[in-house]
Parts: structure tokens; C-alpha cells; sequence
């Protein structure tokens, strides 16, 4: 299948998911990533979950990092530049909804790319050798190219790989693990 078909299926098996699905799939995620050798890192992006979109709820993430004690980083979309600019979350951070229903600081602290170990990257699909599929914005591949190589890479999905993307482009990065509710992908 295409990028765009792939898209689209996902899109699709999303929908059909009820309301109890999304947070029992997203707690038990959440759980997996407990298990990821991440937690020695200082700074963690995360995206907050778009409800409309119904993305993998990360408020059981968030908390997992918040009770870890670690600096947690939210995005920012500039639809213009198509540039992500992060914010640390605090008590004193005000979130609120863009156009597209996407969660964001309203202003803050920002903090540069190059400080970030971890990011939790949201998507629609991914496959056997860390390929991705996001809404196809290019966001996260803009960002990702401006961390630091050795930023650990996390997708989250509710469902399991694709055997293959075929149209991977130079610009794709991949992840580094993608973690579905089963299990946790490392590539």
C-alpha cells in the first residue's frame, strides 16, 4: 500500500475504536513503556493527544514522567514554517487547542532541540524496521533532523507493524522502538 492508503486505513481503524478501546489500549502503552531503557534521560518530548484524531491518549505517559521527576516537553506547530517549537510543562503552563484541535502551550519556557533526549512520536502506521507514517506534515521529520543523533526515538501505536513502507524517503527518520499495547518494537 502507499503512504496515502496506509493513511487512510489507519485513519479508518481509528475511528472504529470506542472510547474504552483508546484508554485501555493507551494505558496498556503506557505500560510498556515502563519497560523501555529510557529513564536514565533528563528530557522527554511528548506530544499531547489530539482527542479528535483519537491518538494514543498520553496523559498515563505524562504522568509516568511526572512521578519519575523528569523535564517534560511539549510541542508547539508553526503551520507556516511547519517548525515545531517545544516548551517545558509546568504547574503555570496554559494549554490550549490550535485550529487543527491540537493541544499546545500558549507560551512558556522554551527549550532548544539539542537538550532532548527522548521523543514520544505520535502516528498513524509503522513497520517491521521503524519506518513511520505520521498525517504526512512533515513536523516530526523537521524536528527529528534537529535533535541530537542520539535522541532515542519512541513511536506510540495502538496497532501492530506493517511488514513494509515501500516509499521511504531520504528526509524519513526512523524510530528507534515503537511501542503498540502488546509489545514493544525495537529497531
Amino acid at each position: 500500500m502507499t503512504k496515502s492508503e496506509l493513511r487512510k486505513t489507519y485513519k479508518t481503524l481509528r475511528k472504529n475504536l470506542s472510547l474504552n478501546d483508546i484508554e485501555d489500549f493507551s494505558l496498556a502503552i503506557a505500560n510498556q513503556v515502563i519497560k523501555l531503557p529510557i529513564w536514565d534521560a533528563s528530557f522527554y518530548h511528548i506530544f499531547l493527544s489530539i482527542e479528535e484524531q483519537q491518538e494514543v491518549n498520553t496523559d498515563y505517559i505524562l504522568n509516568i514522567l511526572s512521578g519519575k521527576d523528569k523535564n517534560i516537553l511539549i510541542p508547539k506547530s508553526d503551520f507556516e514554517t511547519g517548525e515545531m517549537t517545544n516548551y517545558l510543562l509546568t504547574d503555570n503552563t496554559k494549554i490550549k487547542k490550535n485550529e487543527y484541535h491540537i493541544p499546545e502551550p500558549v507560551d512558556g519556557i522554551e527549550i532548544s532541540n539539542d537538550k532532548i533526549d527522548v521523543v514520544f512520536i505520535p502516528l498513524l502506521a509503522f513497520d517491521k524496521t521503524g519506518n513511520r507514517i505520521g498525517y504526512g506534515k512533515g513536523f516530526y521529520d523537521r524536528f527529528l533532523a534537529k535533535c541530537k543523533p542520539e535522541t532515542i526515538k519512541v513511536g506510540l501505536s495502538f496497532f501492530e507493524a506493517e511488514t513494509e513502507i515501500t516509499e521511504v524517503f531520504e528526509s524519513d527518520i526512523k524510530l528507534d522502538y515503537c511501542v503498540t499495547p502488546k509489545k514493544v518494537f525495537k529497531f
